[in-house]
């Protein structure tokens, strides 16, 4: 990936390899947040289950509730993750040497803290409204939907779970520095592969599509198999609400006392009812997003930016 892009033709090719991203991700990403959310789970007996279920009972369109929010900041959001990548990696480089993989772990890492600041309120709007039993793509609007959580809990009902949130973005680092690993072995006869240089390195020239696809399928599942559990974390405590907000959104389902207040108390209650087995509630369903999603994200990307590029 060049590190000496345009920051128009990253914001660029940023976007509209996140735009192909999200149409192939949120069937996926509906039915992984149904299979994490302690009030719906039981409904669904297996992904597939979740699958047909989702549509028998609210139509196709019921796979992609939820996808207006991500999708009316796809642009911003996906420019951001690819920018701000960019910035933290050259922040770490004193000349125009190929960077190495510890960098592009470190460049990762930060930029996925950075991105957490956006994508917790997306996140949340999102998957509200993916938790939403009543058929269409969203039976309440997203203005309506910022303005309950507002009312009800100020500024700081929106950034609900940013801890698990930034902890799960944290795994930016790994997937980043899957891609790089994948590429540059893939791209690179000689045996000085070592993480530092390469003639033939992902920063340099074109890159076989066939690279383009293996690596960002490799980038999707580190990506998410470190940080997963947080992700699981993260959706049972946007998922749930107290009662009177949840009549608000017209939420079919019920919850007591709310266990998931904070990202401490999330983890205990759910390893006491669940198990080490309930970190890992969606992951089949994630994993089978993942591969499809980041090859193509990864391909489109590169594919744009070398369009873009003088």
């Amino acid at each position: 990936m060049p590190v000496d892009l345009d920051p128009t033709t990253d914001f660029i090719a940023g976007t509209t390899a996140g735009i192909v991203g999200l149409l192939i991700a949120h069937p996926f990403d509906t039915v992984k947040v149904r299979l994490q959310n302690p009030d719906l789970s039981s409904r669904y007996h297996s992904v597939s289950h979740a699958f047909a279920t989702i549509i028998r009972e609210e139509r196709f369109s019921g796979l992609y509730k939820g996808i207006a929010s991500p999708l009316a900041t796809c642009a911003f959001m996906n420019g951001l993750i690819f920018a701000s990548y960019k910035f933290f990696l050259k922040a770490q480089m004193t000349d125009g040497s190929i960077p190495s993989l510890t960098q592009v772990a470190i460049a990762g890492s930060c930029c996925g803290v950075v991105m957490s600041l956006f994508s917790t309120p997306i996140e949340l709007i999102k998957i509200r409204q993916q938790n939403m039993l009543e058929s269409g793509l969203g039976s309440v609007s997203t203005s309506k939907l910022i303005y309950t959580i507002h009312r009800e809990h100020g500024l700081k009902g929106l950034f609900r779970g940013l801890t698990a949130t930034a902890l799960r973005d944290f795994g930016y680092g790994a997937y980043f520095l899957g891609y790089e690993a994948t590429s540059r072995y893939l791209t690179t006869p000689s045996p000085g592969f070592n993480g530092t240089t390469s003639s033939s390195d992902s920063s340099q020239g074109s890159i076989p599509l066939w690279v383009l696809f293996v690596s960002g399928g490799v980038a999707g599942i580190l990506g998410w198999l470190p940080t997963f559990p947080m992700d699981v974390v993260k959706t049972r405590m946007q998922s749930t609400e107290t009662a009177e907000a949840r009549s608000i959104m017209r939420s079919e389902v019920t919850t007591g006392d709310n266990p998931y207040r904070t990202t401490i108390s999330t983890i205990q209650h759910s390893y006491r009812t669940g198990g080490a087995g309930v970190f890992f509630r969606g992951l089949s369903p994630t994993m089978l997003r993942a591969i499809p999603v980041n090859m193509a994200t990864f391909a489109v990307y590169e594919t744009v930016a070398g369009m873009l590029s003088p």
